[in-house]
């Protein structure tokens, strides 16, 4: 591996702006306006949000760690930057990103598992064997140039837990925003780091109804204060917090679980505020996380499974 993401490939090649990524996926759809006019699709976010659901699936029958979940979503992503979806049976390529991530993630298992486990869930979708994935395999390395590995956000949420006194529920909902993102563009546009801190954050603002997009506005709220406060180089002294520094012996437990939460928030904005983060860059990823949830509400799983069915069984790519 890169010593470290600064360095590695996906810095370097797979990081892109808005600009770019729209630019490219405008290209690709152009390169097959045919088929993308007879067989329009739902939203992008909505078919990351089926391609999760199928990875899981899959996963859990094999008991794949969730590392190599998430690289295997990565590459389905910089796969499909190159690759027009029309072109491919989006089935094949999940199974295969997740056959290749488990070998990149030191967690290889053997590749007649897939077949079999494939076949047992799109019996009518995937007529597939282990020549075919062998096939979709060398087809995935080759238009991510080889460049296979991934940095991602677990590693600086298990860096920084214990320094931001993450307690088991916060780390928990930390590792679900973190999960979640890869539904998203964001592993796309911004490095793991930010990725980590903006799910941390999103924890402690979310805590007291964890429930992501549950209540839009006020978690929005909160997280732009605290990124405000950092940005303007204010870490918010505890003594001058409206709750006081000591909670009245009366007070029920929760204004004591509150003044704990709110100092946690203004600790992580004094980090943030003596750090070279890109505070710009967790506040865009705070957006699209929001947004990201908004969406989420409105999947139809039922619409999304049969528009990619549909052109996968009229152009035969259920076939071979």
């Amino acid at each position: 591996m890169a010593a470290n993401y600064w360095e590695s490939t996906q810095r370097r090649f797979w990081q892109f702006s808005k600009d770019e990524l729209a630019q490219m996926r405008e290209d690709l759809e152009k390169s097959e306006q045919n088929l993308v006019q007879a067989f329009p699709l739902p939203r992008r976010t909505h078919l990351s949000i089926f391609f999760n659901q199928q990875i899981s699936r899959i996963s859990k029958r094999l008991s794949i760690k969730q590392q190599a979940v998430a690289t295997a979503q990565l590459y389905i992503k910089r796969f499909y930057c190159k690759v027009e979806i029309h072109r491919t049976n989006p089935y094949l390529v999940l199974t295969t990103a997740l056959y290749l991530a488990c070998k990149m993630e030191e967690c290889p298992q053997h590749i007649r598992m897939f077949v079999t486990e494939a076949r047992s869930l799109w019996p009518d979708l995937l007529h597939t064997d282990v020549s075919r994935i062998g096939e979709c395999e060398f087809f995935l390395i080759s238009e991510m140039n080889s460049q296979l590995i991934v940095h991602q956000p677990y590693r600086t949420l298990t860096t920084l837990q214990s320094d931001f006194f993450l307690n088991q529920d916060e780390i928990n909902l930390t590792l679900s925003v973190i999960n979640d993102h890869y539904m998203t563009d964001l592993p796309l546009l911004y490095a793991p780091h930010i990725i980590a801190l903006t799910a941390i954050l999103l924890s402690l603002v979310l805590r007291p109804n964890p429930v992501p997009g549950g209540s839009t506005a006020a978690t929005m709220a909160a997280a732009s204060a605290a990124l405000a406060q950092a940005q303007q180089g204010r870490p918010g002294a505890a003594a001058g917090g409206g709750s006081g520094q000591t909670t009245p012996g009366g007070a029920p437990e929760k204004d004591k679980q509150q003044e704990v939460r709110v100092g946690k928030v203004q600790r992580f904005a004094a980090f943030l505020a003596e750090s070279n983060v890109d505070i710009e860059g967790m506040i865009d990823c705070t957006q699209e996380l929001i947004s990201f949830y908004e969406c989420h509400e409105q999947y139809n799983d039922k619409s999304t499974r049969e528009s990619i069915n549909r052109f996968i069984k009229a152009r035969g790519l259920d076939k071979h």
